[in-house]
């Protein structure tokens, strides 16, 4: 689900002139794991954003499984060295990697420089994300698809 963006109220809320990303879930688009959203009160109108959840982009279903990064963060399951696991012991790492792939090329392909994705997911999270005992415990790091994106240029704000 992607809906391209123009500049004008994004643009005003974050103090930049260009098109800016947006996790689908911050925009009140139902593609949570658990089937639910977490609408932004300054959220901009449809005509003014352009979204994406890496979760569903890597054909992840909605609801799904909740999932957390196990072994490390985002920078680790790139290495090769942290899985993204579900709550039932699945390996997910493969549909969150093909994910952030995918969201990648599509903010380049739209010469998207900055991105506003929902804090503490295993995805999107920036700074801090779930530990990967599913006890709702926070630790240092980033989501898969925010160790891609940070790695390429893009900036990530945390939401």
């Amino acid at each position: 689900m992607i809906v391209f963006a123009n500049q004008s109220t994004l643009g005003e809320i974050m103090g930049v002139s260009e098109t800016v990303g947006i996790s689908a879930c911050l925009c009140g688009q139902s593609v949570r794991y658990d089937g639910k959203h977490c609408l932004m009160d300054n959220a901009p109108s449809t005509d003014q954003r352009f979204m994406i959840c890496p979760e569903v982009m890597g054909g992840l279903s909605t609801p799904r499984a909740a999932a957390e990064i196990v072994g490390g963060d985002g920078w680790d399951v790139w290495q090769g060295h942290a899985k993204v696991i579900t709550r039932d012991g699945s390996d997910v790492t493969q549909a969150f990697k093909q994910g952030a792939l995918l969201a990648l090329q599509s903010l380049q392909d739209a010469q998207i420089k900055t991105v506003w994705l929902k804090s503490k997911s295993p995805s999107c999270g920036s700074g801090q994300i779930y530990d990967g005992s599913f006890q709702g415990v926070l630790k240092q790091g980033d989501g898969v698809t925010t160790a891609l994106l940070r790695q390429h240029g893009i900036a990530v704000v945390s939401v």
